[in-house]
């Protein structure tokens, strides 16, 4: 049986391009096709629904991977640039290894320089210009020191003591550490009239010249792991007195309490910090050289100095806390010598005294 086409649907069959017609359905297939296209209509506003709700879900999972990809990217270049300054930070530490190599093996700085110059094997451009660099703090260089300038004010081939000055101008903090001190390295010696290896704390007064007494202000003293032959502190005020974890060849440890005052040391425009790590000095002097003026620093922090040759003395201190932890202190003369002292002019107001043991200790080697 033949089907008889009737009238089209006009827009609908226009938009179909005629494509049932030409495929020779009927008026069946019209009617299904018209069906499947109302409802498909119908629920449309349910897919936009559906596909608005997925698209706000999915949103923050977007950003995340797309913050992840920038961050990532942003870390890969990072990476790469701190890889390249590793590499000419290597490259040039091997460049002037003649002269730290010097170091390294205890001579001091003016040797190793003499010895670089007098060597007609060193041509260096790079070691040369390491040695005739402007001397400083913070490269580990000896000489007098204004505190807090970095640049000494006075220094001399024949003089390798580290000293820095103290006065009217507060200091943040002062950093040494990792030095060797005194007779401990090839060619050292104390400078002449001195017999201590580290001397910290102001000055006593005289009469001829006249100079008024000085002390050394400080709101926080940390010596930590020092290694010294004798070791002594006396005229100090410390409102935290903290003695812990030494050994010592014999030690008297006898303060005394008293009243002195918590201590922060600040000034508004105060200098911010010198630091200096790693050198070898025949003394260390951290003192107030001006009659009447006591020198001022928030934060002094002296650690692990290695010395021989004298004791390591501090005197004439006003601190808010004084730190002395993990000292090794002998000369190899028994117990009786006392080797470690804090004498009674030393007063506290909070005391703790932790753990300090007698031990024989020889002299530094």
């Amino acid at each position: 049986m033949k089907y008889i086409y009737p009238l089209h649907f006009g827009s609908l069959r226009s938009r179909s391009g005629g494509l049932f017609r030409k495929a020779g359905l009927g008026v069946r297939s019209e009617l299904v096709w018209f069906f499947g296209f109302m409802l498909s209509f119908a629920l449309a506003p349910f897919r936009l629904v559906r596909e608005f709700y997925f698209g706000i879900l999915g949103t923050p999972r977007t950003l995340f991977y797309t913050a992840r990809d920038t961050r990532d990217w942003i870390l890969a270049k990072v990476s790469y640039l701190q890889d390249e300054s590793d590499k000419w930070r290597r490259t040039f530490q091997i460049l002037k290894s003649p002269y730290s190599v010097l170091r390294a093996m205890g001579f001091s700085p003016q040797m190793a320089g003499t010895m670089l110059f007098a060597s007609t094997a060193v041509t260096s451009t790079v070691v040369v210009n390491e040695v005739m660099e402007g001397k400083s703090f913070s490269a580990g260089d000896a000489g007098i020191y204004t505190a807090p300038s970095d640049t000494p004010i006075e220094w001399s081939d024949q003089d390798n003591t580290l000293r820095i000055d103290l006065g009217s101008v507060p200091v943040g903090e002062i950093s040494i550490s990792d030095v060797t001190v005194g007779t401990a390295y090839t060619g050292s010696a104390l400078p002449s009239g001195e017999t201590n290896v580290i001397v910290i704390g102001g000055l006593p007064a005289t009469s001829d010249p006249v100079f008024a007494e000085t002390y050394l202000e400080v709101g926080h003293l940390i010596v930590d792991r020092w290694r010294c032959t004798k070791f002594s502190v006396s005229n100090v005020e410390a409102h935290t007195l903290n003695v812990k974890y030494n050994a010592s060849d014999g030690q008297s440890i006898a303060p005394i309490p008293g009243t002195p005052r918590a201590r922060g040391i600040g000034g508004g425009n105060r200098a911010d910090k010198m630091e200096t790590k790693g050198g070898l000095y025949d003394q260390i002097k951290i003192t107030a050289p001006n009659s009447g003026v006591n020198g001022k620093v928030d934060v002094l922090y002296l650690s692990n100095l290695y010395t021989k040759g004298g004791p390591c003395v501090l005197s004439r201190i006003k601190a808010g806390i004084l730190d002395i932890t993990y000292l090794e202190v002998g000369n190899g003369d028994g117990f009786a010598a006392k080797d470690f002292e804090i004498t009674g002019t030393t007063t506290y107001k909070t005391f703790n005294n932790v753990d300090n043991v007698e031990v024989s200790i020889s002299p530094p080697s």
